[in-house]
């Protein structure tokens, strides 16, 4: 791998799926983004390290079920190869066992394919952030959570401006800045967030909030970001 991009450039992605007809589509979805750019596409993951050194890609979305493929297996080799490589994972399950093999071997993040195409962009620029985390994203019944649990306590005007804020994938620090607050305060705001929630992660966080109602899914920023 060369050296790294600067925060400016677009993040370089992999995309790995077996179906052409959805790798195509992902990758339309993802190059009208301008902070991202598809610098190659294959159906084949042995083709995975040729194609993320010739192109010095930041992040690997990579579909689990594809044919001939162990994903765990590829996905704890490509981890020793390329430590640099953020590999993110697509799939059609959401197996609490196979998500915990593949995080501990090296992903990143595991996103069900059903999955708000607002998160997968999340979790994509979260692959830069200077707080970078696991994402994980699973239909409520695969991810063997209660689905009859209450509905979320209500959030304060602060913890709802916060929580809007981490919908466009700020960091605490950015955040902080936008707020004119400490990082800290940010960092506090979200734990209360995260708990009356129930969330495991940020994006959780802001789907059940969108789910609940308690912020908007696409809000308007005043600089327009």
């Amino acid at each position: 791998m060369t050296q790294p991009a600067s925060e400016t450039d677009p993040i370089r992605i992999i995309a790995v799926d077996d179906h052409s007809l959805l790798r195509n589509a992902l990758c339309e979805l993802l190059n009208a983004e301008g902070d991202l750019t598809v610098v190659a596409q294959t159906d084949e993951p042995a083709r995975i390290k040729e194609l993320a050194r010739r192109h010095d890609a930041e992040v690997l979305l990579l579909d689990v079920e594809m044919p001939d493929s162990h994903a765990p297996t590829v996905v704890a080799e490509l981890s020793r190869a390329l430590p640099d490589l953020k590999i993110l994972i697509l799939s059609m399950h959401g197996d609490p066992q196979l998500i915990q093999e593949l995080l501990r071997r090296g992903a990143k993040s595991y996103l069900h394919k059903s999955t708000r195409h607002e998160t997968l962009l999340a979790a994509i620029r979260n692959t830069r952030s200077a707080d970078a985390h696991t994402i994980i994203a699973v239909p409520q019944q695969e991810g063997r959570q209660n689905a009859f649990a209450p509905a979320p306590a209500g959030l304060s005007p602060r913890e709802r401006e916060v929580l809007t804020l981490v919908a466009h994938a700020m960091s605490n620090r950015q955040i902080a800045n936008r707020l004119g607050v400490a990082e800290g305060t940010v960092k506090r705001h979200l734990r209360n967030i995260f708990e009356k929630l129930e969330a495991v992660s940020r994006v959780d966080a802001v789907n059940k909030a969108i789910d609940a109602h308690l912020i908007v899914r696409r809000p308007h920023l005043a600089d327009g970001r």
